[in-house]
């Protein structure tokens, strides 16, 4: 029985669809500065530190031991480990790992992190394929741009029904970057997007469980599928991301086709990458930061009676659990990310150890954090006074968090959270010869020499 419905949808977008595959398949090669092309280096070693240094957590081991049914094939390698499986399941693993930490990119105007589907995909086909160094380069700052500005165009409602927007559009830049790696046509490649926008994943419900960092593997293999698929002739609509009831328009009611359209092949959205010196969401960066100034100025938690934090009120619906009961779940705590910048200055994955989240000094100077929402507060902002014992107060306002855009994270910087993350891995020695290759991956002629080192001895 026919149903009458109503559906408020534009049925005058532009062909989209046909303009991305068009941009994924004849964009000149390193077509872009290089600034841009430096960015890439800079994404692509930092999402690599992350994989490495999330290979042995729970959630890759359950996520391999599930594949390992399967009885994959030995097409790629899963990072930080001397194992290899199909390269399918490679990109979903290395995907997992790359998220799991919550320590990877950030595209800040739509909170994307685009390096976890887009490069965890791109580096396995590259693995089975002998693709050079310079084609995965390529492949990354194409397939970023084509997640990215879809996420522009439909955020924030896309974001705000409810859908981890990393996942949803995650899919389809590692669909354009492995179209670009397998050097497919401009309708293959339209193809491929449209394969790929039936299988958007991730639901923020999910935050603060192993099936979060799910959703950027998730979206590595489904991208990787999709390619595959298109090349061997499997078909979609060529409208699949703006017709009416297409991706885009049934999962946003908010689609800005400029966004996507406009300087297309100009301007590059990797130049609007960030990379997080603080390993949880970005919206609790300011308040860490915040804290860790605190404790500079000679603030320690013996001597806080209490502690007022401001912020926007996204903060707090992110990240307002108040009683995190292990890692994951104080990844999300902006409380619990307060009382780690003042009581170690700093919060890496060590200080979302499940024994400290739960140790009993952390617990007590979480419950004197108290959150109240001021939207006059820039969501990138946090208003920071410590009351101490005396009745005295210390004073802290962050507008831009370290690893933002206007306050970046250094090479060094990069490479000392790299070190932090691998070393424990693979070793110092090791860790520094991987991030001398990566540094130089835009010259090399294939990626085994990436995978060897990525691999522990």
């Amino acid at each position: 029985m026919a149903r009458n419905t109503q559906v408020a949808a534009d049925h005058n977008a532009p062909a989209v669809t046909k303009i991305l595959a068009a941009f994924v398949a004849n964009h000149p090669s390193r077509g872009w500065s290089d600034a841009v092309d430096a960015e890439a280096h800079r994404t692509f070693m930092n999402w690599l530190g992350c994989a490495v240094g999330a290979t042995h957590h729970e959630a890759a081991d359950a996520a391999l031991a599930a594949i390992n049914v399967l009885q994959p094939a030995a097409q790629a390698s899963v990072l930080g480990r001397a194992t290899k499986v199909d390269m399918a399941s490679a990109a979903l693993i290395n995907g997992i790992t790359s998220h799991t930490f919550d320590f990877d990119d950030t595209h800040l105007k739509t909170i994307i992190h685009p390096a976890g589907p887009v490069v965890s995909a791109v580096l396995a086909l590259a693995e089975h394929t002998g693709a050079s160094g310079r084609e995965v380069v390529d492949a990354l700052v194409i397939g970023i741009d084509v997640a990215c500005r879809v996420g522009n165009a439909m955020y924030p409602d896309h974001y705000d029904r409810g859908w981890h927007i990393t996942g949803s559009t995650g899919t389809l830049g590692a669909a354009a970057a492995c179209a670009r790696l397998l050097k497919l046509d401009e309708q293959q490649t339209t193809m491929a997007l449209g394969i790929a926008a039936s299988q958007p994943v991730g639901m923020r419900e999910q935050f603060g469980t192993m099936t979060k960092p799910f959703h950027p593997g998730g979206a590595a293999r489904a991208g990787l599928m999709s390619a595959l698929l298109a090349s061997k002739g499997y078909t979609a609509s060529p409208k699949a991301l703006e017709a009416p009831r297409g991706m885009m328009q049934t999962v946003s009611t908010k689609n800005d086709w400029s966004e996507i359209t406009h300087e297309l092949g100009q301007r590059f959205e990797i130049s609007f990458n960030s990379y997080k010196p603080f390993a949880c969401g970005i919206v609790i960066h300011p308040s860490i930061d915040a804290c860790a100034q605190l404790r500079a100025k000679g603030v320690t938690p013996d001597k806080v009676q209490s502690i007022a934090l401001r912020v926007h009120s996204l903060v707090l619906e992110l990240t307002g659990k108040k009683e995190p009961a292990d890692g994951l779940q104080a990844k999300f705590s902006v409380y619990h990310g307060c009382a780690a910048g003042l009581t170690f200055g700093r919060a890496a994955e060590e200080e979302f150890a499940d024994d400290i989240v739960t140790r009993e000094d952390m617990v007590a100077l979480r419950r004197k954090v108290i959150a109240t929402v001021d939207d006059s507060i820039d969501e990138a902002s946090a208003d920071v006074t410590a009351t101490l014992n005396d009745g005295s107060t210390v004073h802290v306002f962050v507008a831009r968090a370290i690893g933002s855009l206007q306050n970046p994270m250094t090479n060094a910087n990069l490479e000392s959270k790299f070190h932090g993350l691998s070393d424990a891995v693979l070793g110092a020695e090791q860790t520094g010869k991987l991030i001398e290759a990566c540094w130089a991956i835009g010259n090399a002629a294939n990626v085994q020499g990436i995978i060897a080192l990525a691999t522990p001895r």
